[in-house]
């Protein structure tokens, strides 16, 4: 139906366009006997449409100004302007061209996903690979993914592969990912064959999501569009009337006809949707799907809004934070190592977040054998020559309670931390502590969405309130509520909305009543589809917070336009009423006069799909390669900064042994040291140059100035003293500046992250 009405229009368009012209130049060759019937053909043709249009509108009880057009056009045939009714029939023509025409490219980006929506996947089954409905894949299958082939469901890579992710993220460029990372579905492979193991059905899977979000993101009637068309009811009586006064007044029933013809603005009033069509569409290329006109303008008048906190200002997903062992004779990156190798089979989130910490560390992984889980336990299974296990604390240590497990679950309670234990041949040989780490991007995005005009700042979440006010503290928020169910947040959203419009960011599906409750419910569909997702109406498919502030930038630009293109076209129009009913302007001049104002309001409206001012920082792509090989070594050397407070923890008074930490000062000269100097020589400048100045990149110069001078005095002090002559004093005076190195470098990742590393592209 839509290509039916596409070709309609193009048609009446042309149509009245030729006939138009022809009598146009007809009429110059001084062949009036050809000029009129061409006229009066083009103002029937225009006739028989209005009164389509218009008795449309009366079934569907809606008002329209087409009543006008279809007075003006049998006016124009009742005093013989025939040219004028043409000219009307090309305005009403060329108004639904640009509106069918608006309309498409707001659908354009989203179609377009829709249409690449995968329908089969390969599966790797004993003895070769078999296709089947994506539908029919479960947690845990092997996925094979061909050269050129879409990812089908969200999964994990077996081994490294080259993704083309600009269907997900907009970025131009074909990205590397290491085996163990996330991938979405909807990615392409752009390199050679890649397996994953399935985390998500497809129905739950990121790509499913975003067609479910594409075939309700309808750009239905927004408020602002509809009191446009309820002008209608107040600006037909007006023409009317100022119509039947120069007529009445004049005697002349041509200036009547007059005032008709330059009150025809149906191509006026198409400029509110056209404005507001414009917004969806250049929202969703930045990767947010706002589901209607009338969300995009609850979006741009919101000046509260409130956060979730996990999965919205958090990752959503637990990450490696330390490794703790169980004596000092093993090895942190090797018992991650062996944990990884097993977990690679496991679609668990704990077991992704191992695997994916092994892969940032550079770790070689190998598939296990003779895997079994432990239902509610944990998993065991062979990696070379050890049997591994890895779980819950209960099953690995059982009753014990050496020193070592109490340091770990003092840890774990004080951060809010999940442990995972691990043992190897039998013996408990250490555990990781996860957790749910604040984005790097949120407290830039924060600070974002007060400069686009949020006044205030709410985190409501059902976490405990130390977690709860530490994010918020970091973020930057105004107010926390912590321990709050579905009832407490609906609640908070009530006491927002007395006061100013509201915004609420979730991300889970507890999360579904209170988006459904607010002004304009965000949901982040970026890692998957949820019911928050459902019951949202601004969906962000990309994973970057920033991209909020971007999206209300262009909901109050496109509505500010749709004010503009209607108040200069209606002004104008009036103008022209006023002096057609003096009898200044004739029907064919009125005509005219009309068809410009049209196109001028037409023309303004339009502005709207263009690129206006974003916080988004575009980055040139040399520079994000340059990043991301930085993003590698810092990944890389965060167990030696973790190896820091391991050295200190284990440092005593008594029979002090000194070689761990001649261990880890040679790791720190060999390894820390050099990248820091290569982020002061490469990321320091290119975040200067992305973000405008040195000045923004003074404190992180300052810090790898500090870090390298710490390291040298931990040299000088290793220097000077060795485990013979190591004195009480000498021990106290290591593990005061082990742990002052450890805090500076903990808050220097942490700046890096959110200044520098949080400006690189999502992948």
């Amino acid at each position: 139906m839509t290509w039916l009405r596409d070709r309609v229009e193009l048609l009446l368009f042309a149509t009245s366009t030729i006939l138009l012209a022809g009598g146009g130049a007809a009429w110059l060759l001084h062949a009036t006997s050809v000029a009129e019937p061409a006229w009066i053909a083009g103002t029937l043709l225009g006739l028989v449409f209005s009164i389509a249009w218009t008795a449309s509108a009366v079934r569907r009880r809606q008002p329209s100004v087409d009543a006008i057009a279809l007075l003006a056009l049998a006016g124009a045939l009742w005093v013989n302007e025939p040219f004028a009714g043409a000219m009307i029939t090309v305005m009403l023509a060329t108004g639904q061209v640009l509106d069918a025409r608006a309309s498409a490219r707001a659908r354009r980006e989203l179609s377009l996903l829709v249409e690449r929506a995968p329908r089969t996947a390969r599966r790797r089954v004993e003895g070769g690979v078999v296709e089947i409905p994506v539908d029919e894949v479960a947690k845990g299958d092997r996925i094979l993914v061909g050269t050129g082939e879409v990812v089908p469901v969200d999964g994990r890579l077996v081994s490294g592969g080259v993704l083309d992710e600009a269907a997900l993220t907009g970025e131009s460029f074909p990205v590397e990912r290491p085996a163990g990372d996330e991938v979405r579905s909807g990615v392409v492979n752009a390199g050679s064959p890649i397996d994953l193991v399935a985390t998500s059905v497809a129905a739950q899977s990121t790509y499913a999501g975003v067609v479910r979000l594409v075939e309700q993101a309808q750009a239905s009637s927004a408020p602002f569009v509809r009191a446009a068309d309820r002008f209608a009811i107040i600006f037909v009586p007006l023409t009317l009337v100022l119509a039947g006064a120069a007529w009445a007044l004049s005697g002349d029933p041509v200036r009547a006809v007059a005032v008709l013809v330059v009150a025809t603005p149906c191509p006026l009033l198409l400029a509110a949707p056209i404005a507001i069509m414009s917004g969806l569409s250049r929202a969703a290329h930045i990767g947010v799907v706002v589901k209607g006109g009338g969300a995009l303008e609850r979006l741009a008048a919101g000046r509260v809004i409130l956060f979730d906190k996990t999965g919205t200002l958090t990752q959503g997903q637990p990450a490696l934070a330390s490794v703790v062992t169980a004596s000092d004779q093993i090895d942190a990156d090797e018992i991650l190592r062996l944990a990884a190798c097993l977990d690679q089979v496991s679609p668990h989130v704990l077991a992704s977040s191992i695997v994916t910490a092994a892969a940032r560390r550079g770790l070689a992984l190998q598939m296990p054998q003779d895997v079994q889980e432990e239902h509610g336990y944990g998993l065991r299974g062979r990696v070379g020559a050890h049997e591994v296990r890895v779980g819950k604390a209960a099953w690995i240590v059982g009753d014990l309670q050496p020193a070592w497990v109490r340091q770990v679950r003092r840890r774990a309670d004080l951060d809010g931390s999940l442990t995972v234990f691990i043992a190897l041949d039998g013996v408990p040989a250490g555990a990781f502590l996860l957790e749910d780490p604040i984005r790097p991007d949120a407290p830039r995005m924060v600070r974002a969405l007060r400069e686009v005009g949020i006044s205030r700042v709410v985190l409501v979440t059902g976490d405990r309130a130390d977690i709860a006010d530490t994010v918020g503290r970091i973020v930057g928020v105004d107010t926390v509520l912590a321990d709050c169910d579905p009832a407490d947040k609906l609640a908070a959203i009530e006491l927002e909305a007395a006061h100013a419009a509201t915004i609420m960011v979730g991300d889970g599906v507890n999360d579904a009543p209170a988006l459904a409750a607010a002004g304009v419910g965000v949901a982040l569909a970026a890692r998957g589809a949820t019911a928050s997702s459902e019951a949202a109406d601004v969906v962000l498919t990309v994973d970057r917070l920033d991209a909020l502030a971007d999206a209300i930038l262009i909901a109050r630009r496109s509505k500010r336009i749709a004010l503009q293109a209607v108040l200069v076209g209606m002004g104008l129009s009036l103008v022209a009423m006023v002096a057609a009913a003096a009898g200044l302007l004739p029907p064919a001049i009125g005509a005219i006069t009309q068809e410009v104002i049209d196109v001028l309001a037409i023309g303004i409206a339009l502005r709207a799909v263009l690129p206006g001012t974003v916080h988004t920082i575009a980055m040139p792509s040399a520079d994000v390669a340059v990043a991301r090989e930085l993003k590698v070594e810092h990944d890389a050397v965060l167990a030696v900064v973790e190896q820091i407070r391991a050295v200190a923890d284990t440092l005593s008074v008594q029979d002090c042994d000194l070689t761990p930490a001649h261990t880890l000062l040679d790791r720190l000269e060999g390894e820390l040291v050099p990248h820091e100097r290569a982020d002061e020589a490469q990321l320091v400048p290119l975040v200067a140059r992305a973000l405008g100045g040195s000045d923004a990149t003074a404190s992180m110069s300052r810090t790898h100035a500090e870090i390298e001078h710490q390291v040298s005095r931990l040299r000088r002090l290793l220097r000077d003293v060795d485990n013979d002559t190591v004195q009480p004093e000498d021990v106290v005076e290591l593990r005061r500046l082990l742990y002052g190195l450890y805090g500076v470098l903990r808050l220097h990742n942490a700046q890096e992250e959110e200044g520098a590393f949080s400006l690189v592209p999502s992948r």
